[in-house]
Parts: structure tokens; sequence; C-alpha cells
């Protein structure tokens, strides 16, 4: 139980550790889809509300640090375009961040949701082509 108390949760580092390196970028944009989530609530919250800020700061600082790990793990070499074009998509979704976190502006924050959420399904659904031995469409 001190792992809990510690904000360490035994069954995610578990799901983590087992995880395979698709699994991996799926959970990475679960997260980014959860703190954006976040950033949007602080931004529906009124002007005056303290918690506003922390909320907005936090999502989307989070969802920057997941994106900027997720842009480290690239390789360029092996995945050519592919790569490329990520490289891409994570800057523009970080763009996209910072422009909300500055102006608590919630477009940004529901257009990096829309696109990252459509990013994570068709990885989710390679996954379970892959696990099923077919290839990917």
């Amino acid at each position: 139980m001190v792992a809990f108390r510690n904000g360490i949760n035994p069954y995610k580092t578990a799901a983590v550790m087992t995880a395979s390196p698709g699994q991996l970028v799926v959970m990475m944009y679960d997260g980014v889809l959860k703190f954006v989530s976040i950033a949007r609530a602080g931004c529906a919250l009124p002007e005056g509300d303290p918690e506003r800020l922390k909320m907005v700061q936090n999502g989307v600082g989070r969802s920057l640090a997941i994106i900027d790990e997720l842009r480290s793990t690239l390789d360029k070499e092996k995945g050519g375009e592919y790569a490329e074009n990520l490289e891409r998509l994570y800057d523009y979704y970080s763009r996209r961040l910072l422009k909300a976190q500055v102006s608590f502006d919630d477009a940004p924050l529901a257009e990096v949701e829309k696109l990252v959420g459509t990013l994570r399904d068709g990885w989710a659904q390679m996954l379970v082509a892959q696990a099923q031995g077919q290839s990917p469409t």
C-alpha cells in the first residue's frame, strides 16, 4: 500500500512494463487525451476561478511532455516518411497546445483532442490487426 500513498499505482506500472512498443504509443496517446481533457475543463471554468489556471497549465504541460517523449522516440532512419510526418504532427500539436495555454482558448484543445484521438484509434486498430495476424490496411 505504500506505493499508492506515493502516487504510484502498481497495476499501471505492471501494464507499462509488459506493454509492447505499439501498446506504449497508444497509452501515451491516451495520456495526451486525458490531460487535454483536464485543460479543456479548466478553460470552461470562470475567469476568476483559481483552479482555472492550474488545470490549464497542468493539462497542457503534461500533454506537451508526453508529446515531447513521443517525438524523442521517432526513428527517422527506420520510419522514413512516416516518422517525418509524425514529427510534423507532434510539432503542430505542441504549437496548438501552447496557443491554448496562453489564450485559455478551448478551440486549439478541441482540435488537438480530435486529431490525437484519430491517431490513437488508428494505432489501436493496427495493433488489433497485428494480433489477429492481419496486415494493417
